[in-house]
Order: structure tokens, then sequence, then C-alpha cells
């Protein structure tokens, strides 16, 4: 980042029903809420639910964000809107990504990548589709629809206008949720949450490689991350790439930092959010779009 740039974080609060949240950092370990710490944005769509929101920067500066909209898949689909200032927004739309699949239980999660080689964006979530992976069948939680075993699918899309059909992204022989993804040196690492439960919960960290966006990933690395953690998010300062998440079982935001991906230090003790954050993204904007934004510290501002 530099003198013209400011760090952002998308943030739900509760169970997601009061929508998209923003705060604020100049140095990736303080950050500051926004608008008073209310709400820019509801879903109105799926079960009117906005948690996980994550926006993408496009190449022209525009803004898009997904969020999961309920927690079963009765609208078979995902929240996604578009703006240019993070302050007007277009009608929040449902994306029915899984129509197609009549018996799948959720989409979750749903992340934004623009693939600058291909010039078009992935949209890739999380999924349960009963019967589909028998050997991890009940290796998860279960809801009231059944054993949770998810796995990572996405579609592309050049413009928001068409989609390509959703297809598989990721599968390691294991239940994954909250992938998030990123280009690194070349390459693209895809950070992935272990779903694992039974025999022995995992619920932790791990990342796969590949050498295009849209894959195929390699196998899982061993986890890097503490257990019971998810929502990971990536933003590179400097020459280090920190990883936040969110500890849901001890209700508070975590972070690791690396160079090379292959040793993490934690620096949890160097990070604040604000108390009520869950599971959201880290972006970079301007100043001049940031400064705009209701509460942003005066500080920041120069």
């Amino acid at each position: 980042m530099n003198n013209e740039s400011v760090f952002l974080f998308s943030y739900f609060t509760g169970n997601g029903e009061d929508g998209l949240h923003l705060a604020a950092s100049r140095d990736g370990l303080v950050w500051k809420p926004l608008n008073e710490g209310k709400s820019f944005l509801t879903s109105g769509v799926g079960r009117k639910l906005m948690r996980d929101p994550f926006i993408c920067v496009g190449p022209d500066g525009a803004f898009h964000l997904v969020w999961t909209s309920g927690w079963d898949n009765a609208a078979k689909g995902i929240g996604i809107a578009h703006s240019h200032d993070l302050l007007t927004w277009s009608d929040p739309i449902g994306l029915p990504v899984m129509e197609l699949e009549p018996t799948a239980l959720n989409c979750w999660a749903p992340e934004i990548f623009y693939d600058h080689i291909k010039q078009q964006y992935l949209i890739f979530w999380a999924t349960t589709i009963p019967g589909r992976f028998p050997h991890t069948e009940h290796s998860g939680d279960t809801s009231g629809a059944g054993a949770l075993n998810h796995r990572m699918y996405f579609v592309t899309t050049p413009d928001f206008q068409t989609y390509s059909a959703p297809a598989l992204f990721y599968d390691d022989g294991f239940s994954v949720i909250d992938a998030t993804l990123a280009e690194v040196a070349g390459r693209y690492a895809l950070i992935v949450k272990d779903e694992t439960k039974l025999p022995v919960a995992k619920k932790n960290l791990r990342v796969a490689w590949a050498d295009q966006a849209e894959g195929p990933y390699g196998p899982a690395s061993p986890p890097f991350s503490p257990d019971w953690v998810e929502g990971p998010t990536l933003l590179k300062i400097g020459d280090s790439w920190t990883i936040y998440y969110d500890e849901y079982t001890r209700h508070r935001y975590g972070a690791i930092r690396s160079t090379d991906f292959e040793t993490w230090n934690e620096i949890t003790d160097l990070v604040q959010f604000p108390p009520d954050a869950r599971h959201g993204s880290v972006f970079v904007v301007s100043r001049a779009v940031a400064k705009k934004l209701p509460g942003f510290p005066e500080t920041f501002a120069a």
C-alpha cells in the first residue's frame, strides 16, 4: 500500500441480519469501524441475511460484493451487488448458482477473484450435495437437513451478466469451506478451511497451489493455523502476507503472517478488530474513495 491507499475490511455482525459493515486501517493491524458501526447495505434476498460479505475490486475500480444469504439453500444461491463508491449499491439480487442441483443443502461464503490472465471473474463457494462424496459423508457437522459434507464449486463471468455452468472447484478428499484465493509470485494460493469434525476435529486452515486461477489445485498443505478458525482473508503488506481469520469459538479475530507461505508467525496479539466483527474480507481502496465513507477517521485522511 502507498500513501494514496487505505485498507478496508468488510464484515457482518450477529447472524447477518443488518447487512454490510466496514472498518478501515492504516497499518493492517488496528481496524476502526466506519459509519458508527452501522450497516452500509442490507441483503433482501434469500433468507435476507448477509453473512460472510466479500468485496472484490475490479480492474476498473468497481466494487463487487457477494455474501451468504441464508443458512440453507432455499434460494439455491448467493447474494450479489455492485458499487462504484461503497455508498450507492445496485439492488441486491439472488444469484442461483446451484439451481441445477435440486438436493444441494446450502451455498456458503462466496468469494470473487479477478483472473487478469483470462479477463474474467471467478465466483466460488462451498456447497453440500448429499451422496456426492460418500467417503466423507459423516465426517462433518450435521444440520436439520442432514450431514454437511462440503466441496468448493465455481462459476466464471466476464461481466456479471452471463455466467458459466457451475463446476467443482476444489476437492482434496475432505469437507472444505471458506476458501479464499490470491496470486502469489505468479502462482495461485487457495487457502481453505478443513471442515473435518469426525473422527478428530480439525477446523483449521491449509493451502493448495495451482498454476492457473481455475486450477487444478494440488494437495492441501498440513494445517498452518490454530484449530477452530474460519473465514480466512489475505492482505499483502510489503514483503509479508497476513491472513486474518475468525476465531469463532473464542469470539475474536486472529492473524498470522508469512513471507514464504511456509513459516507462519501468529500475530493475534497485535491486531485489533471491532469486537462484534464476524467473517469478512480485506481489500485496498484509494484514499479518495475511503475519505468519503461516513466515519472515516480524520487521522487517516492526510
